[in-house]
């Protein structure tokens, strides 16, 4: 039998994913990280983007776009805390580029760095939406 490394994606409002799997591909601050078994031990920061589980090494079985968060991973495991997490296939993708104008208008009408800040988060994370449905 294969080697799998067990996989958790916990979101605030639930666990999404635990499950055993081939490889997942987890995107990072610093570029996306392959996790297989045996990895070596890793925190790292994740961006907006795309987690690929894979259940069998050559084939995406999920794909889960998250907002940003942590990711833990240790030899034998891989766990992900996620802002938000959602199945590529839910995001609706004019909900979507609605939310990336209001947020466009957001940051032109902002009065303050922390309003300008969270504006361009926003926008960030929508655009990595849309990326992830296109």
């Amino acid at each position: 039998m294969a080697e799998t490394v067990a996989f958790e994606l916990v979101s605030p409002e639930e666990l999404l994913v635990s499950q055993d799997v081939a490889m997942v591909v987890v995107p990072g601050e610093e570029g996306d990280v392959g996790v297989l078994p045996r990895h070596a031990p890793l925190i790292a920061s994740v961006r907006p983007g795309v987690i690929s589980i894979y259940e069998q090494r050559q084939t995406v079985s999920r794909r889960i776009f998250v907002a940003g968060g942590f990711a833990e991973v240790t030899p034998e495991r891989c766990t992900v805390l996620a802002e938000l997490a959602v199945p590529v296939e839910n995001i609706d993708r004019a909900a979507v580029e609605q939310r990336l104008r209001d947020a466009r208008e957001d940051l032109a009408d902002a009065k303050d760095e922390a309003t300008r800040a969270q504006a361009k988060r926003e926008i960030a994370v929508r655009e990595a939406m849309l990326r992830a449905v296109a």
